[in-house]
């Protein structure tokens, strides 16, 4: 008999790992608070089909319902042989027609014939039609009080809501390796098998967190080891790679030595390029734990594998994406700090010899006229033409302004809106201004007063000769109302 049947749990504390939902059901049984129907969803091999049946047994035994069948009673002798009368199983892959499940519906009509209950284990229901579930869905919410459904499905998410609604729902988790490991050493030590336990490992692995795998791979190593199950037999016999080589891959990937890569990958080229690749992932994750790949290095490693899965859907070449993963993992392990980049930086550069440019008070007062320009054209010539610079020190900025009239009204109305806000943005918040008056324009005035009186005496002198001249001309009875100067 194959091991995953000769070793199949019969009692409740005999199914592993799913700890949560056996207390719950049990608890259930012990307080006789039982409900109409049942999902066990989860990953295959997680022991849903078993804890139903165990569940159906717990449910007829003669001194139950109880959460210890006797298994001595009629009940349990015929539950444990798959041969109850009243313990219908059946399989929606198989059966999933509207007809079957009338069938069934006629079936619930009647009373048990010989157990306390009539119950359906309905294994993955979610291959039923759409047609089927509706069908269900009366019997599944009111069934008989002598009824009790148990469901399992691998793919809850193809249930409709109607029907996740009316059952009780459990979840089945992946099962931890260490206890399949433990559960595997039992069964080997019973079967007298002698093992390595890396090889046992590598089937634990392969099997994904499956018990029925983990079982059906154990036979086959048993099979093919003869009697002795060894990691060079398990690596032959599951077709996959010797993690030695990947950890040896590993090493030559940390000193840089990329002849070493290129033979351990030509030992691997033929091997299933995704197998590899797995294996990869798996090396680098227990890195991660063991702390011995910087964290910032093991996520390029992880974009750089992620980037030759994609590589092999255009390229048939395996031992080309290998090469190219492996190198391009070679030159992510170079800068894996910033410290390591600055030193590198520090070595090609005099950091001594460096100094920053200081900006240029006046280069800053010229950054604001073009600031000011950009703002407004007519506001900026303004203050570019009547507005000098003459210092900026302990955060006053000094300057003298001669402005005609036109631009000394356009500086009232645009100085709190454009210029102040662009004299904080330049030269900081809170800059005062010291404006100094224009000495020219003084200037200018006192030199105006002089010339205007002269100007004066001539014009009235060049008016007396224009006029005798135009009456020498028309006759001395001509009147003169205007005269233009120019």
């Amino acid at each position: 008999m194959v091991l995953a049947l000769k070793f199949r749990p019969k009692r409740f504390e005999e199914v592993i790992g799913q700890d949560a939902i056996i207390k719950t059901l049990t608890n259930s049984l012990d307080n006789n608070r039982l409900a109409h129907a049942y999902l066990f969803s989860g990953l295959r091999g997680s022991g849903k089909t078993s804890t139903a049946r165990i569940f159906a047994k717990a449910l007829q035994c003669d001194h139950g319902p109880t959460s210890n069948p006797c298994e001595a009673c009629e009940n349990c002798i015929m539950a444990n042989e798959n041969r109850h009368i009243d313990i219908i199983e059946m399989d929606a892959a198989s059966n999933r027609k509207i007809e079957d499940i009338r069938e069934l519906i006629e079936h619930t009509k009647y009373k048990p014939t010989y157990g306390r209950y009539k119950i359906f284990i309905i294994d993955e229901v979610h291959m039923l039609t759409n047609e089927a579930f509706n069908a269900l869905l009366k019997t599944l919410e009111e069934p008989p009080e002598y009824v009790k459904f148990i469901m399992a499905t691998t793919d809850p998410l193809k249930l409709p809501a109607t029907i996740l609604s009316r059952v009780q729902h459990f979840r089945f988790n992946k099962i931890n390796e260490k206890l399949i490991e433990n559960y595997l050493i039992k069964i080997l030590t019973i079967e007298n098998v002698e093992f390595e336990n890396e090889a046992l490992r590598l089937l634990i692995k392969s099997a994904k967190g499956s018990i029925r795998d983990s079982l059906t791979l154990l036979d086959q190593a048993i099979a093919y080891s003869r009697g002795h199950i060894d990691t060079e037999s398990v690596v032959e016999m599951l077709g996959i790679i010797n993690p030695e080589i990947i950890s040896k891959i590993f090493e030559a990937v940390l000193k840089e030595d990329k002849k070493e890569v290129k033979n351990l990958v030509n030992q691997i080229k033929d091997y299933d390029i995704e197998a590899i690749l797995d294996e990869v992932i798996l090396y680098v994750k227990d890195a991660v734990f063991n702390s011995s790949l910087p964290l910032v290095t093991a996520g390029r490693f992880l974009n750089i594998i992620s980037d030759a899965r994609e590589l092999i859907k255009y390229n048939t070449d395996n031992e080309f994406v290998l090469l190219l993963m492996f190198f391009r993992m070679i030159e992510a392990i170079k800068p894996h700090k910033i410290d390591d980049l600055i030193a590198q930086i520090e070595q090609k550069i005099d950091v001594k010899a460096y100094k920053p440019k200081v900006e240029v008070k006046e280069d800053l007062f010229k950054k604001l006229i073009k600031k000011i320009k950009e703002r407004d054209i007519d506001l900026g010539v303004c203050f570019e033409t009547s507005v000098k610079f003459i210092s900026f020190e302990n955060g006053v900025i000094t300057w003298e302004s001669c402005p005609d009239e036109n631009c000394n009204n356009m500086f009232k109305r645009f100085y709190s809106p454009v210029i102040r806000p662009l004299i904080n943005e330049i030269f900081g918040i809170g800059t005062k201004v010291d404006v100094i008056r224009c000495q020219k324009k003084n200037e200018l005035k006192n030199e105006v007063k002089p010339l205007q009186k002269k100007e004066v005496k001539n014009i009235f002198s060049k008016s007396d000769d224009v006029i005798n001249k135009v009456r020498e001309i028309f006759g001395s009875d001509v009147k003169i109302t205007k005269i233009n100067h120019q």
